[in-house]
């Protein structure tokens, strides 16, 4: 037991060495200005610790994460910052229902080239809105950005955010100090290398989050639903997203529904705190897995440590330049892009690479929930036709002298016009049709049979059914197509079919 929490408390240290950075950039980046910094870094404590006690993924660490961060921006600019922290209140509410509603059952299905393409989009907007820095205090951005590569290649003790916020914060600090005392002969180098306009974080407050929750009449309620929907929906996605990833690093399973409760409880709190939303944030989550955190206990004691750090040393983090951060931004961004997406594109399916880019697109050019939910229903689309090309078959075949049609794979709405089109042009007496390989069948399904059946008989011909499984025939039954087609319509299988032909024949 002692070495177990022994095991988790430094785990979670770890993990608030490498959460602090970001979740300070990602504050600043959603709220545009300096003191954004503490509603990251209260985001990062209050969801990371709510989400870790109720939620259900073992050493999942949540806190501030691109999307979320580019969610909150949009909000933030549209309705302020005061209302921004009441739809993340909603949007924690929604995900609490969804969890209870077990929506977490069918988050799943989201294609993965609609979830690299919102991705690939998120981390371009997180790049783009960096550029103020770059163009402000380029060198210092420069210096950063080196700086994070090289840790990230030679040094493994200190996580590379990390490690490129310290220098480079010693590096402007001793530049100031050293460039002023220095004089340039040519005007440009001067102009290139001015530190003394480099701004700064700027004072943390050091005491607990107050709470407080923010009066808003009907009218501005009802204006925030959109924008809670969007925290609670694509905050569920990136969490659930992450808590597979943990899955498949620890072999074991997570609980999606309570994982969405989790989320929910800790962005509720958080927007009663005036904190920033979160979700399960991949690499906290990996690198806390790797350090020894396996329960709960790692992620609660990582938020602990980021209170401690803004209660003792708020006043070293205020020193903290912002083009520092926005270095580590940019580096995030970049490694948050899938280029394994762009990579496959020549060997994937056209529809799929164009399901992706059409996703990362809207994604940058118009809004998040916009841009999946085009893609939900461009992947719906392409689903359906390739069902009703390549997963649905029609074959003839000859039994005992009957010709039978035998259907394979889902027999569904997008089959029906195939089904029909082959059926009618048939002009047999008998017209037999086998639905031993249907695996799945839907309303529309079931009533073209019934079509084909009277418009047969208006053309004096017999339409036979025999050979579903018992589920399929089970719903068959259910919705009185078998008793539709009255007797002789539906037999259990061809030798019954074959036996009452033959019987009628001699009759």
């Amino acid at each position: 037991m002692i070495q177990m929490l022994r095991r988790e408390f430094l785990a979670g240290i770890t993990v608030s060495v490498v959460a602090l950075p970001l979740a300070l950039a990602f504050g600043i980046q959603a709220a545009g200005s300096s003191e954004g910094a503490i509603i990251g870094l209260y985001g990062a404590i209050i969801t990371g610790f709510f989400a870790a006690l109720f939620g259900g993924t073992k050493g999942q660490v949540t806190g501030p994460t691109g999307p979320i961060t580019v969610i909150f921006t949009g909000i933030i600019a549209s309705h302020g910052l005061e209302y921004a922290f009441l739809a993340a209140f909603l949007g924690g509410l929604f995900q609490i229902v969804f969890g209870l509603l077990k929506a977490g059952n069918y988050l799943k299905f989201i294609p993965l080239p609609v979830v690299s393409g919102f991705m690939n989009g998120i981390a371009i907007i997180i790049i783009m809105g960096q550029l103020k820095y770059v163009t402000g205090s380029f060198l210092v951005v420069l210096l950063t950005i080196v700086f994070m590569l090289a840790s990230i290649k030679w040094v493994r003790a200190i996580p590379p955010s990390l490690m490129a916020l310290i220098v480079g914060t010693m590096a402007v600090f001793l530049l100031e100090k050293v460039v002023p005392a220095i004089s340039f002969n040519l005007p440009f180098i001067n102009d290139f290398v001015v530190f003394d306009v480099v701004e700064r974080i700027g004072e943390i407050p050091k005491g607990l989050p107050e709470f407080h929750m923010p009066i808003a009449g009907m009218d501005m309620m009802v204006s925030l639903i959109p924008a809670a929907l969007s925290i609670a929906v694509l905050g569920s996605i990136d969490s659930l997203l992450t808590s597979v990833v943990m899955d498949n690093m620890t072999g074991t399973k997570h609980k999606s529904n309570k994982e969405l409760i989790g989320q929910g409880i800790g962005n509720a709190v958080a927007g009663l705190f005036g904190a920033m939303p979160g979700a399960g944030a991949t690499v906290r989550s990996v690198v806390n897995l790797r350090s020894g955190g396996q329960t709960m206990i790692s992620a609660m004691v990582h938020s602990v440590a980021l209170l401690l750090f803004m209660l003792v040393f708020g006043s070293f983090a205020s020193q903290i330049p912002l083009a520092v951060l926005a270095g580590i931004l940019i580096i995030t961004g970049i490694t948050m892009f899938d280029y394994d997406s762009f990579k496959i594109l020549k060997d994937e399916p056209r529809s799929d690479a164009a399901l992706m880019l059409v996703t990362m697109i809207l994604t940058v050019a118009v809004d998040l929930m916009v841009a999946v939910g085009v893609g939900i229903v461009m992947s719906a689309l392409i689903f359906m036709k390739r069902m009703s090309e390549e997963g649905f078959s029609i074959s003839e075949s000859q039994e005992d002298g009957l010709k039978v049609y035998g259907l394979e794979g889902p027999l569904y709405f997008g089959c029906t016009d195939r089904l029909t089109e082959v059926i009618s042009k048939d002009e047999g007496k008998v017209i037999a049709i086998n639905l031993e390989l249907v695996n799945m069948i839907d309303a529309s399904g079931a009533a073209v049979l019934l079509q084909l059946d009277g418009q047969l008989k208006g053309k004096g011909q017999k339409l036979y059914l025999y050979g579903a499984a018992k589920n399929i025939e089970r719903n068959l039954r259910r919705m009185k197509i078998v008793e539709r087609l009255g007797t002789g319509g539906y037999f259990e299988d061809f030798k019954e079919l074959d036996t009452f032909l033959k019987d009628h024949q001699t009759a």
